[in-house]
């Protein structure tokens, strides 16, 4: 009769884990598809996001030779903010950024040089001291 027992203990508690089991993996598959779409959602806002982004620059890079001292500068600063929030675009900034001060055929040492030039000077040198931080 102990015999008995033992088995049906033993017989209880090996139903009991795969019930257990089935619940579990059924959870599982329940989370699925949410944990999928939730993904998915981060997928698309960060691609929305980087869209954005990309405007952004391509504005800023035709705003640089307009004639409006104000827009060039706003144009500089938005590209300085574009390096801090997505670090993998700070080479095409920087790139664009050194090309516009080689094209400027102003004199760029000192307080006599453009503001615009100062303002990509400091963009410039902002971005190399974080560089030197890390």
């Amino acid at each position: 009769m102990e015999t008995l027992v033992d088995l049906s203990e033993i017989l209880r508690n090996l139903a009991l884990t795969a019930a257990a089991a089935v619940g579990a993996w059924l959870a599982w598959r329940k989370l699925g598809p949410e944990t999928t779409q939730a993904g998915s959602a981060v997928f698309q806002a960060t691609l929305a996001r980087r869209a954005h982004v990309m405007e952004l620059f391509n504005r800023s890079a035709g705003q640089l030779s307009d004639e409006k001292m104000e827009v060039r500068l706003a144009a500089i600063y938005i590209l300085g903010e574009i390096t801090v929030d997505f670090p993998d675009l700070s080479g095409p900034v920087f790139k664009l950024l050194q090309n516009h001060l080689t094209g400027m055929s102003a004199d760029l040492e000192g307080e006599s040089a453009p503001v615009d030039a100062r303002a990509i000077a400091e963009v410039l040198r902002r971005r190399a001291a974080d560089e030197f931080q890390r």
